[in-house]
């Protein structure tokens, strides 16, 4: 029978991280895997493979919109979607085999196979039909997110898709609809759109992205509408009848009241994620679950079972493979002794359609409703002198600061590269910085950036190019 340090079950981005740091704290670790390759949903299908059709589908539309302004002469540019598919198959391999090396790297033995939990120290590996345990000081259930359903309407993963089936659609449909207007229906709305689809988005509340800040969400609508994104908000899809030829989705409004129907050729359901845990054993081997259906920690990430520790979408906090990754390395640190860590105030979120839009720390409605007096500070990529050049004026930058400290609480940018733009901001409130700070640091001209160190200024009310 193995021995092991430490067992972690699951290799996305959470659970490879977590092994990676545990060897190289010197612990002997192994990972447990169920599918073909290692990389979880992230890698496979998920964050990996839709920033590839992004970004494809992003250059066809530049080809087709963009260059002959700029006075590049092109052919109006054709869509090879298999070659697309392949570009990001190759994307897939590339990482998905850069976490094998990972494993061989840091000798991290890679036990293929289901794991079960049998309790302290014990997990269970299956196989074909064949099984092994293997015995463990400690155990990490990194076991991820699956995608929610909802009731009534199957997923074939051909026309009726996920997450998962609208990365490989075999052709551009004509009319696509999306249910949820969170940040994976509006990516994967995005890719198809620009490749060609009428894409409608339907949701549930009376706003585009949940939790993100209002106004930021609302200007964004607005740029995705002059995309040609239609939008039915405050509406739920009651069902949809795919006995014919296109698929009819009744939708009525949330509050209630008449149906109508609408026709669509893909139905691309995107209604958010829910903790995996299933054939983990978590109940016979006595791991609490809340109300959720999420794996309970404590403030060291450990469940109530001894030796048993869990991080990543399968706890509570944002499903992001960033946060799971930090958590990944803390629980790793606190097994080894350390002061493992994560500052779950500061942690960045982004939606990488074109523009992007990304955000850490409080928003405005969640300021407002604690009772927090603050300040705001704004500026827009119109008044930004490389966005200027570029015509890629799109967007603001927008930075709450406290009333009296002036201390950063909330950051949100919705422009180009706005991904890139806040890892600023998050350096900053790590450090507990405040808007003079940044207002005060220098920023290389001309550049996107630029905008963030004005709107720094803005909360002080000393813009200098507005």
């Amino acid at each position: 029978m193995a021995t092991y340090d430490l067992v972690v079950i699951g290799t996305g981005p959470g659970g490879y991280v977590c092994a990676v740091r545990a060897s190289q704290l010197g612990m002997k670790v192994a990972v447990v895997e169920k599918n073909a390759t290692l990389g979880g949903t992230c890698l496979n299908v998920g964050c990996m493979p839709s920033k590839a059709l992004l970004h494809a589908s992003e250059m066809f539309e530049e080809a087709a919109h963009s260059f002959a302004k700029m006075g590049v002469s092109v052919s109006t540019p054709k869509l090879d979607l298999p070659a697309m598919m392949n570009f990001k198959q190759q994307g897939i391999d590339g990482n998905v085999k850069g976490v094998e090396f990972l494993m061989k790297k840091n000798k991290i033995d890679v036990l293929k196979g289901t794991g079960k939990i049998l309790g302290t120290g014990k997990v269970e590996v299956s196989a074909d039909g064949k099984s092994q345990v293997v015995e463990t000081k400690n155990i990490v259930i990194a076991t991820g997110s699956d995608i929610a359903r909802l009731k009534g309407i199957e997923i074939d993963e051909k026309r009726i898709v996920s997450s998962t089936g609208a990365l490989s659609l075999e052709k551009v449909p004509q009319r696509m609809l999306v249910i949820g207007a969170g940040v994976i229906g509006l990516e994967l709305g995005s890719v198809w759109r620009r490749l060609g689809s009428e894409v409608m988005v339907v949701e549930f509340l009376d706003r585009i992205l949940p939790g993100m800040d209002g106004e930021i969400a609302k200007q964004f609508q607005r740029m995705l509408e002059k995309q040609g994104f239609a939008f039915k908000l405050g509406s739920k899809v009651t069902g949809v009848d795919a006995s014919g030829k296109t698929l009819l989705a009744k939708i009525e409004p949330a509050a209630g009241g008449a149906a109508e129907t609408i026709e669509a050729d893909v139905v691309l359901v995107c209604i958010g994620r829910v903790p995996f845990t299933d054939g983990l054993g978590l109940k016979e081997a006595g791991v609490a679950l809340d109300n959720r259906g999420r794996v309970q920690i404590d403030a060291h990430f450990s469940t109530n079972v001894k030796g048993v520790y869990a991080i990543g979408d399968v706890v509570a906090g944002p499903m992001l493979a960033h946060k799971a990754e930090d958590e990944g390395v803390a629980v790793a640190e606190i097994l080894a002794g350390q002061s493992g860590h994560v500052n779950y105030d500061v942690i960045p979120g982004v939606v990488y359609t074109t523009p992007e839009v990304s955000s850490v720390g409080k928003t405005e409605e969640e300021l407002k409703q604690a009772g927090q007096a603050y300040t705001v500070g704004k500026f827009p990529f119109t008044a930004n002198g490389r966005s200027k050049v570029n015509q890629t004026t799109d967007g603001f930058v927008k930075i709450l600061a406290d009333a009296k400290t002036d201390r950063v609480l909330g950051v949100h940018i919705v422009g180009r590269e706005a991904g890139e733009m806040i890892h600023e901001a998050v350096v900053l409130m790590e450090f507990g910085g405040s808007a003079e700070d940044l207002a005060r640091s220098c920023h290389a001209h001309p550049t996107r950036s630029e905008a963030v160190k004005e709107a720094a200024l803005a909360v002080g009310k000393r813009a200098i190019h507005m």
